[in-house]
């Protein structure tokens, strides 16, 4: 058995474990010989579910095309392992492994290696890539198996593409052709829209009803001395046939649009159109009509009742089963739609006042999930307003009408389902709403004093993001942040140390350390246990490299094409938060639903087989970017 020990202890990463385990070890493991020109396994051949470890000998990797041609891609030597891209599934082998000269492999059997990943983590974060393969398969056949009728939803067909749900062929005009002509082209043909396309039916504007009244009248001429293109409107949205049925309606919701152009990918050519018409038709129901309903509402009564559609959508996302960046997506554009509706019936509730408008250029912020774009239910407000400089002598007049302006738009969207922060991490309250100087100010004394609580406000401000008025400030004061941390890197660690005074919930053997209380036995809080880990791990290396988006996800994707994480490790960590994220939403829409608090709350017990699989898979990812988080900030 030393023989044993002594040869795995020459092989990575099982030189990372302990002498007595790898005796033990040495105690488990079998030997297989094989000869020359023997196969160990061949493409195609199911997994032998264990991990083969050269201790003597040479082996070739050979792959066989689809001509029957078999070529040698790759080798083993001594002290090398193969197997392992299927060691924790059931799949095939993607190639097959041969011997060159006599091999003596040490078996590994699946159940010991996953043993090993959950005890050690060192040695589990070796194999990054093939844990975050798993993962994903497992994310894939948990969404997959998932019966979303036990929460009563219905399907929607967030899945479909503009070519199932567009309108072809498409009414025309050029432009050059009269308004008057086309006047009565829509009225013989019963329609509200036509599109205006050039020479090679490439669309370049369009035309409305509301174009034809409002602009001919304004021009004071004839409808038959005006051409298409003096009335169209230019800012024509397009999209492709295999654009997501979602993807339709983002583009609907940020660009204001009632209508969008189906286009050939490669020549541009109008193939169909979608009008929001349209979309609704395409569904059992007419929620889709918020996006209209949010924008022609002036009353925050009116706007709370349109609000509360929006549960409806992301009831429908999971139900489609749309992956957690898409859910993110779609809820955050439709939250910011809302707020941005909110701040301009304040805007305007002020001038009916006599407060008269903005005195200075001003933005209105969101952090927290709010700020990342990762809220799906609405939930706790963190929010904030920058207003630019006064003059001295306005002063307190600006502070007054922004305070004013503050507590109206906390009041609106707790009206509208978003309930006020228990911390008062709002724009009504004067610690954060304040001119940009006074901002500056206050991060700095944050960033230089770094005490527990300037640490604790820090991780809450970070990850703000413009969401309303003027962007040029919000962007502003972010460089004067990056800059401010990177002079005072040592709030860096202090971060990192904040981050570190907890773990993921992971014991020995992986075994999952759940709450004892009454109230959560059995239960594990995800978003403080782990998800909050990935967020402000990310962010720190995302702040130290001058990364501005605030989401997580797109912060890990900057962070790999810097080089700061590998291919492998970004993939894992993102595996990890979308897992997290979905048994988040998951559980916090069924309590929702059953008229119960949404806490973040997981069931342990719940879970099959599979999912706990999953859970602790993505644990094992937070602890790996936690350990590589505190090496990079010297914590350790």
């Amino acid at each position: 058995m030393n023989r044993y020990v002594e040869a795995l202890q020459k092989i990575q990463p099982f030189d990372s474990l302990p002498e007595d385990t790898l005796r033990q070890l040495g105690n488990d493991l079998e030997l297989r010989e094989f000869e020359p020109g023997s196969y160990v396994f061949r493409q195609g051949e199911s997994s032998h579910q264990c991990l083969f470890l050269i201790v003597e000998g040479f082996a070739e990797i050979t792959v066989i095309d689809d001509r029957g041609i078999e070529t040698v891609v790759g080798y083993r030597k001594q002290y090398d392992f193969f197997g392992e891209t299927v060691v924790l599934n059931d799949k095939s082998y993607p190639a097959s492994v041969r011997a060159v000269e006599r091999l003596k492999c040490l078996i590994l059997g699946r159940d010991i290696f996953e043993t090993l990943l959950d005890n050690y983590g060192t040695f589990s974060s070796f194999f990054s890539k093939i844990l975050s393969s798993r993962l994903r398969e497992l994310f894939s056949e948990v969404v997959h198996e998932h019966s979303y009728e036990a929460y009563g939803l219905e399907t929607y067909p967030f899945r479909k593409r503009a070519s199932e749900i567009m309108s072809s062929p498409v009414i025309t005009a050029k432009h050059n052709d009269s308004v008057k002509s086309i006047a009565e082209t829509m009225s013989t043909k019963n329609i509200s829209s036509v599109v205006v396309v050039d020479e090679e039916d490439k669309p370049v504007g369009l035309i409305t009803e509301k174009d034809l009244v409002a602009k001919i009248i304004a021009r004071e001429r004839q409808a038959a001395e005006i051409a298409a293109e003096e009335v169209m409107s230019r800012n024509m949205i397009t999209v492709t046939p295999d654009t997501f049925f979602y993807q339709v309606l983002l583009a609907m919701v940020k660009g204001q649009a009632k209508h969008v152009a189906v286009v050939d990918e490669d020549t541009q050519r109008l193939m169909g159109i979608i009008t929001m018409r349209d979309m609704v038709k395409s569904r059992s129901t007419g929620a889709l009509m918020i996006i209209e309903e949010i924008e022609t509402q002036d009353t925050i009564e009116g706007l709370a009742v349109a609000g509360r559609e929006i549960d409806s959508i992301l009831k429908a996302l999971i139900a489609e089963k749309a992956p957690v960046p898409e859910i993110f997506q779609v809820i955050s554009e439709f939250h910011d739609r809302i707020t941005r509706k909110v701040i301009a019936i304040c805007e305007k509730e002020m001038m009916t006042e006599g407060h008269g408008s903005p005195p200075v250029d001003y933005c209105f912020i969101s952090m927290g999930s709010a700020g990342r774009k990762e809220q799906t239910l609405r939930t706790d407000q963190d929010n904030g307003i920058i207003y630019r400089d006064p003059d001295p002598k306005q002063a307190e007049r600006t502070r007054h009408y922004f305070s004013l302006l503050g507590n109206k738009i906390v009041e609106g969207l707790y009206r509208c389902g978003f309930a006020k922060c228990r911390g008062n991490v709002m724009a009504s309250n004067p610690d954060w709403c304040k001119s940009y100087s006074a901002w500056k100010r206050t991060v700095a004394n944050w960033v230089i004093n770094s005490e527990e609580e300037s640490i604790r406000m820090l991780s809450i401000f970070l990850d703000f993001r413009p969401v309303a008025g003027n962007p040029k400030l919000a962007q502003e004061l972010q460089k004067y942040v990056f800059d401010l941390m990177n002079s005072h890197s040592l709030v860096f660690r202090f971060l990192a140390e904040d981050d570190f005074r907890s773990r993921v919930p992971l014991g020995l053997g992986g075994r999952f350390l759940v709450e004892k209380s009454k109230e959560h036995r059995n239960e594990i809080n995800l978003k403080r246990a782990a998800s909050i880990h990935v967020v402000d791990c990310v962010r720190l290396h995302a702040l130290r490299h001058g990364i501005t988006v605030t989401s997580t996800l797109e912060r890990l994707k900057a962070l790999e094409a810097k080089g700061v994480f590998s291919k492998d490790d970004a993939q894992f960590f993102a595996a990890a938060y979308e897992s997290l994220m979905l048994f988040t939403i998951r559980e916090n829409l069924r309590k929702a639903m059953k008229g119960q608090s949404p806490d973040s709350y997981l069931d342990i017990t719940r879970l099959t087989k599979r999912e706990k699989t999953m859970l602790k898979d993505a644990f094992k990812a937070v602890t790996k970017l936690q350990n590589l988080t505190a090496s990079a900030f010297m914590i350790m």
